[in-house]
């Protein structure tokens, strides 16, 4: 009896103990996000303009009518699809390449894996502005790098080339730039969690015959599943949010083209200065947003439940 009641006392401690842990970030959280959510949610359900600014007067309440407006507009699913794939390649790209990189830093020396890790960490500790300032200035078409490198290679004509007169090229510099952004914090924090794959399973299943793709597929990355689900995670929650990398580089005007739900509820409100509608744009965002975040904060859970 005295041992039922001792387990079922460690059950609740293990219930307990994460939210004790976790409960001050979220309670800091709660109070940093409490009043600009909800400032964004009464917007949303009204109409203001600029007369309402100007004047002071109380803007009116429309109800659903912007969530409705931005729901029937073929335009705002034409952004979320476009939103939707950008996250989708990128987040992709940015774990394989990562996951690559962290896998080459276990095959090398120290002292080369260091040099890599300051490397990456310089690259990490760059604003978005100056990426996307970098990355504008290699693809321009007069003094890019990019252009002047390519068109040395026989045959190829890309003198005064524009990466942004076609929107998939355009994509392709927009989403080189945050899968270059995104490499270093995947391949460090894939590195580490390569330290602890027990080097004994991967010897005893080599010496069962296993080659190095059946060692990786059926020890590495069941071990590393929940830390990938993290970071996999945190990449769609970040690059689902992509606002800076196209807005710099269109010069603060990206074409229809060019537009993510963050960019498109900026034009909305602050371009249009329909400020209702964007904040119902930017509150949809956030509900998406959401669901990302709920995945990420269970993991977070089960792998304390593990530990």
């Amino acid at each position: 009896m005295t041992r039922h009641k001792r387990r079922r006392r460690r059950g609740g401690d293990d219930v307990v103990i994460p939210w004790l842990l976790s409960g001050p970030a979220l309670v800091l959280l709660a109070l940093l996000l409490a009043y600009p959510v909800g400032r964004m949610l009464v917007l949303s359900f009204q109409k203001l303009g600029l007369k309402e600014l100007w004047t002071g007067a109380a803007a009116p309440f429309v109800g659903v009518d912007n969530y409705v407006t931005v729901l029937s507009d073929s335009v705002f699913w034409s952004v979320v699809t476009r939103t939707v794939l950008f996250t989708a390649v990128s987040v992709v790209l940015s774990v394989l390449i990562g996951l690559g990189v962290a896998l080459l830093m276990r095959r090398v020396s120290r002292t080369v894996r260091l040099l890599m890790i300051i490397a990456m960490m310089f690259v990490w500790a760059l604003p978005a502005l100056v990426q996307a300032q970098i990355f504008k200035m290699m693809t321009d078409s007069d003094v890019g790098v990019i252009n002047y490198l390519i068109d040395k290679l026989p045959g190829v004509e890309f003198q005064n080339h524009s990466w942004f007169f076609t929107p998939v090229q355009g994509w392709i510099v927009i989403t080189s730039c945050v899968v270059w952004a995104g490499i270093p914090f995947l391949a460090i924090t894939l590195n580490a969690g390569l330290t602890q794959v027990p080097k004994e399973l991967m010897e005893a299943a080599t010496v069962d015959g296993a080659n190095a793709w059946q060692g990786f597929k059926n020890i590495t990355v069941p071990i590393l599943k929940p830390l990938l689900v993290i970071v996999t995670t945190l990449s769609v929650i970040w690059n689902f949010g992509l606002f800076t990398q196209n807005w710099v580089m269109r010069d603060g005007k990206p074409e229809p083209e060019f537009q993510t739900l963050a960019t498109y509820s900026y034009v909305q409100a602050f371009s249009q200065n329909k400020y209702g509608l964007g904040s119902a744009i930017a509150m949809i965002t956030v509900l998406i947003l959401l669901g990302a975040m709920a995945v990420y904060i269970r993991q977070m859970f089960k792998i304390g439940e593990v530990d």
